[in-house]
């Protein structure tokens, strides 16, 4: 099969959680743990560090692996959703896995694939820990894809783990709680393997204290042990709050020489070291255009906050969700005095413009709806000035079509 016959084979027949939602999601281990095995279990053949959390995952992942690039070691970073490229899950030192990889893993193992039936993200992850072993990396970072106690990448033994901080994101799937998010997310703390907290939450800080209590795991709060004094390329004060994390996290790899200096490199270039996009990304500067891909309340409002430092005369919001989304819990996010552009991102889970448009109403959000991110985004950009601010964004898959 060529690159583009395996992508629409793995996305057309199997499961994925970002296309189809909850239905795809697989509560159980067992089918990771045996296609490891049928691997000859590569997730025991590398060090890593283990990541979770309901914002800034992905970020953080990416500064880890910028500044231990830095340092000069080979790094395997596992990370999802992709944004344009199936591939960009799947990289070491920034260098995305070759297409041929993909092609030959796929056509290797299809009849086992199929026989289990594999959901894709289980399949992508199986790929990935086999194709960091087979290059012998130093060392993966590992993001969780969903929750984090059953999610198919928590058969690793990492280093040390990272938990970003606690939001209300998937409840439909992980509770109803902050504190029952907090115990699915706790459950990659592994026993005598530190883990650091980047954020102290009132709601959440007991629930990781007692399970890594009870796994006899070291456990860190960052934002009380470091400063935010480390800078980023990574644009959005909400960045300093990864920093610390991230900080936190490298300061307790043993077997690693990591400097000041790396550190402070790493950080001003995790964009050019590992190519992430999406991340309060500048599309043009004149009208300004910003993408970011902050999909649940605490993500948004700290975006929305960010707009409001900027300088301009009218605010411009393109926004699509995915159908499954807490509408009544986001749209507050978004401030009223702005002008909206509503659109379904190109997904099946895509929420119809007009239904969104609608809903918005309700809450004082006024505008037009659009069939496309596209369309949408074009007419935003017709009726807006240079003193104007546009913002792109609602759902990962909406940034995903105008990077």
């Amino acid at each position: 099969m060529t690159y583009n016959e395996t992508l629409n084979w793995m996305f057309a027949q199997l499961p994925m959680y970002q296309q189809k939602g909850q239905t795809a999601l697989n509560n159980k281990l067992d089918t990771i743990l045996s296609f490891s095995a049928y691997l000859e279990n590569p997730h025991n053949k590398f060090k890593s560090i283990h990541v979770a959390g309901t914002n800034g995952k992905g970020s953080s992942c990416h500064m880890l692996s910028s500044v231990l690039q830095e340092a000069g070691y080979t790094v395997g970073l596992y990370t999802s959703p992709h944004l344009k490229d199936f591939r960009e899950r799947v990289k070491i030192n920034g260098e995305m896995a070759p297409k041929r990889f993909v092609s030959s893993f796929i056509k290797k193992h299809k009849s086992y694939l199929e026989q289990n039936q594999l959901s894709f993200f289980e399949m992508t992850v199986g790929m990935a820990f086999y194709y960091f072993a087979k290059k012998k990396v130093d060392i993966a970072i590992i993001e969780v894809g969903l929750g984090g106690r059953l999610d198919s990448t928590n058969i690793i033994t990492p280093e040390v783990s990272l938990i970003t901080n606690i939001g209300r994101d998937h409840m439909h799937i992980l509770g109803d709680t902050l504190e029952k998010i907090a115990n699915e997310k706790a459950g990659i703390i592994k026993k005598n393997t530190p883990v650091v907290i980047s954020e102290r939450q009132q709601e959440t800080e007991k629930v990781f204290i007692e399970v890594a209590d009870s796994q006899k795991a070291k456990i860190l709060f960052a934002q009380d042990s470091f400063k935010s004094n480390y800078n980023t390329d990574l644009l959005g004060d909400y960045q300093k709050r990864n920093c610390l994390g991230v900080v936190a996290t490298l300061k307790q790899l043993k077997d690693f020489t990591i400097s000041e200096n790396h550190i402070k490199l790493g950080l001003q270039q995790v964009v050019q070291n590992t190519g992430l996009l999406g991340r309060w990304q500048w599309l043009q500067r004149k009208p300004k255009i910003v993408c970011d891909t902050a999909h649940n309340p605490e993500g948004l409002k700290l975006v929305m906050q960010q707009i409001q430092k900027h300088n301009f005369k009218t605010l411009h919001m393109v926004i699509g969700l995915v159908a499954d989304k807490n509408i009544d819990e986001v749209l507050p996010c978004f401030p009223e005095r702005a002008s909206y552009y509503f659109v379904k991102p190109n997904i099946i889970r895509g929420l119809d413009a007009e239904k969104l448009k609608k809903k918005a109403l309700g809450f004082g959000l006024k505008g037009k709806a659009y069939t496309s991110v596209k369309t949408g985004l074009k007419a935003a950009m017709k009726m807006s000035k240079e003193e104007d601010f546009v913002f792109v964004g609602g759902s990962t898959f909406v940034v995903a079509e105008v990077v």
